[in-house]
């Protein structure tokens, strides 16, 4: 899990590399030095040798013998896992969360909604929508779902960011106000089915370079 709240040198060191990774500012394939990270962030080898374990276990990096630890690669069948995944564990959160949802949390996913749909770019789109998600889950009171959720979250954000790169349209959500207004109403096999709908089409489109009228 990535956790803004680490301030520890390997939760900065995590959460920096994290982000560059899935904005694709590290390509797949690079191998990352233990020494230049140590020495860019003033630290030891040993937080930055936890940070790339944590990397790891969130799927942005692979170790392998001999030849130390490089950005990892993705093909559409990891990606439709991960759709299915997220679609699977999302739904299992919001049935959990739905009845704790309260007028002032919906408000403010509305209102963190609203914000996505005017982002300026993929990135600060991504942001805007992962804090959507989590508003709506973080009420079912299972941190190691959650948890399992973000890094999920994170490796999908990278099919994003590589499908998106090239142009950019803030995009008028129409899953996630249909989700809060199932809420709203109490339907919650709605909003539960709305969601699964909606984090499933990240794994139906590999590389596209035009986005589609709703993102997950």
């Amino acid at each position: 899990m990535i956790n803004d709240k680490d301030n520890t040198i390997t939760g900065k060191i995590t959460r920096a590399l994290a982000d560059r990774i899935i904005a694709g500012h590290i390509a797949p394939g690079t191998k990352l030095r233990q020494d230049h990270f140590a020495e860019e962030f003033g630290a030891s080898h040993v937080p930055v040798r936890e940070a790339f374990r944590r990397l790891e276990a969130q799927g942005l990096v692979v170790s392998e013998p001999r030849r130390g630890v490089r950005v990892a690669s993705f093909d559409i069948a990891e990606v439709r896992e991960v759709a299915e995944m997220r679609a699977s564990l999302e739904v299992l959160a919001l049935r959990h969360a739905a009845p704790h949802l309260t007028t002032a949390i919906l408000d403010e996913a509305e209102a963190i909604n609203r914000a996505g749909e005017n982002a300026v770019d993929v990135r600060a789109w991504e942001e805007a929508n992962r804090a959507f998600h989590r508003l709506i889950l973080t009420p079912c009171g299972m941190p190691r779902l959650l948890a399992t959720i973000d890094d999920l979250h994170a490796a999908s954000a990278r099919f994003l960011f590589s499908g998106f790169r090239m142009e950019w349209g803030a995009p008028t959500d129409q899953d996630h106000r249909a989700i809060l207004k199932a809420l709203r109403d109490r339907q919650f096999d709605v909003a539960a089915a709305t969601l699964a709908r909606h984090v499933k089409w990240i794994g139906t489109k590999p590389g596209a370079k035009t986005r589609p009228k709703t993102l997950s």
